[in-house]
Formats: structure tokens, C-alpha cells, sequence
């Protein structure tokens, strides 16, 4: 290959100023962004092709999802527990958030009861997840 085919341009040594600036975690991109929400009902026919990618019967009653780029990966019914997750792409994260957000809704919601009936909120254990 010839030199000749690169058009040459001055080049002064400094960055240009219209360079974006490196990302402080390069590890990290804003693709890889996870939102943990409540399933509405528009997410039903997702949550449908999500329970058979995983082979599992759908699940029942108010549900909270993860997603990821945008598109539901995984989903945990709020009453028994029970989750759903794509079998073809990495979920084991999302499924942990979806664990972590239901124990601080529990943890929530005792600290409301707690305020409520006038007991001291401090005393109760805090638990450490290794």
C-alpha cells in the first residue's frame, strides 16, 4: 500500500477540540445502562415470549422487569418470587437487581410500619450479602 493513497494533513500535536472526552470507566458504556421498573400492561406480549424462551409458565400478578438496551431481559412476579429470564443472553445481574429491589421494597415497607406503630426503626438487623 502507498503512502501516496493518505492525504496529509499538519498535525500540531494536540487532540482536537471537537474529540469527546475518554469516559472515566471505560469498562462501563451508556449501552450496558439497566432500568428496573414495575411491568405495565403493554409489556404483557414481552413477558409472554419471555417466559417461553426460558420454558417456564408465565408469570402471574404485578411483575417487576429488568431491562437492558431497551428491551426486557428479566422479570420477577412481586408476590411469589418467581422470575423469568432470556436463557440467550446474560441475565444472572439483572435477576440479582430484581432480588435486591424486592428485599429493599420489603425493607421499605417494614420501615413504614415500624414509623407508623412508633417503634425505633435503628433496631432492626441490618443483613450483609456476600
Amino acid at each position: 500500500m502507498s503512502f501516496e493513497l493518505i492525504a496529509y494533513e499538519p498535525h500540531d500535536g494536540a487532540m482536537p477540540r471537537s474529540a469527546p472526552l475518554p469516559h472515566p470507566h471505560p469498562s462501563l458504556s451508556a449501552l450496558d445502562a439497566v432500568v428496573i421498573r414495575p411491568g405495565y400492561p403493554d409489556d404483557a406480549a414481552a413477558l409472554e415470549r419471555l417466559a417461553r424462551l426460558d420454558s417456564r409458565r408465565p408469570l402471574d400478578g404485578p411483575v417487576m422487569v429488568a431491562e437492558r438496551d431497551g428491551r426486557i431481559l428479566a422479570a420477577r412476579a412481586t408476590a411469589t418470587g418467581r422470575h423469568v429470564a432470556d436463557p440467550f443472553s446474560p441475565t444472572a445481574d439483572l435477576v440479582a437487581l430484581l432480588e435486591v429491589r424486592a428485599d429493599a421494597a420489603r425493607a421499605g415497607g417494614r420501615l413504614d410500619l415500624l414509623r407508623r406503630t412508633g417503634e425505633n426503626p435503628r433496631r432492626i438487623p441490618a443483613l450483609a450479602r456476600g
